[in-house]
């Protein structure tokens, strides 16, 4: 029904390039408008596989839960989204919407372990997870045996040094913008209008957009109106009690 990205465990790489053949095989776009056209290619919103995402500019008081996942051998040595070299010992990690250069808290919700790391690349593309951490992160938090564990995320900002001592700098506003919930992806026009009908009764807005993926057409519902990315993930949660067990947040153009 659905095909967000939900399979893949790769960040996504060289995204200062327009169009690419991703590294597990699927396809990645940077999404060129006359409001974006000035900003460097990390900073601009992409797609892949047809799913959106919107790099965020700013944000007081940034936090996301959720589970974090760590990569290693087969990426040390390739650049990452900003252009620097992965260095799988180093602190640093993968985020699909902060911007590069941000360092965040993260702190290990099952032993109480907790981090800062750099945000310098693009991923996960899988459900649920938020967050890719290089292999020396992942091994400082305890989490490398295990492959993934539940994680607390906090923007500190951008890393300076005040006197010797490190403090951070944080951006203005990372939540704020124009989001949707995506709850489905059809294959036949009329499921996906008639869906969005009813959501619109119900949510006052749901959209459908057309969407050519592998080759096939499909036709996503995107509902509601949300003016936080916050309340958007919270609302996700609504959507998959609901029986849209693929739902999932999208920024509106």
């Amino acid at each position: 029904m659905d095909f967000p990205i939900r399979r893949l465990r790769a960040p996504l790489y060289a995204l200062l390039v327009l169009l690419l053949a991703g590294c597990g095989g699927y396809t990645t776009k940077v999404i060129e408008s006359p409001e974006t056209r000035e900003l460097a290619g990390w900073q601009k919103p992409y797609e892949v596989n047809g799913q959106r995402y919107n790099p965020l500019r700013g944000h007081k008081g940034f936090q996301q839960r959720g589970i974090a996942s760590w990569y290693g051998k087969k990426f040390h040595g390739r650049k990452t989204s900003n252009g620097e070299t992965y260095d799988m010992y180093g602190l640093s990690a993968a985020h699909k919407t902060l911007p590069m250069g941000v360092f965040v808290k993260v702190t290990h919700l099952g032993n109480g372990r907790h981090i800062n790391v750099r945000i310098n690349d693009r991923g996960p593309f899988i459900a649920g997870r938020i967050i890719d951490l290089s292999y020396g992160a992942a091994r400082q938090l305890g989490i490398v045996e295990s492959g993934t564990a539940q994680v607390n995320i906090q923007a500190l900002g951008y890393q300076q040094n005040d006197h010797g001592k490190l403090t951070y700098r944080a951006p203005s506003n990372y939540d704020s913008g124009s989001f949707a919930v995506q709850i489905g992806a059809y294959s036949t026009a009329e499921n996906a209008y008639a869906l969005a009908a009813r959501m619109r009764v119900r949510y006052g807005k749901a959209v459908v957009t057309k969407a050519m993926i592998n080759g096939r057409q499909f036709y996503r519902v995107r509902v509601g109106n949300y003016q936080s990315l916050e309340r958007a993930e919270s609302a996700v949660d609504g959507f998959i009690s609901g029986g849209f067990s693929g739902s999932f947040v999208v920024a509106f153009d």
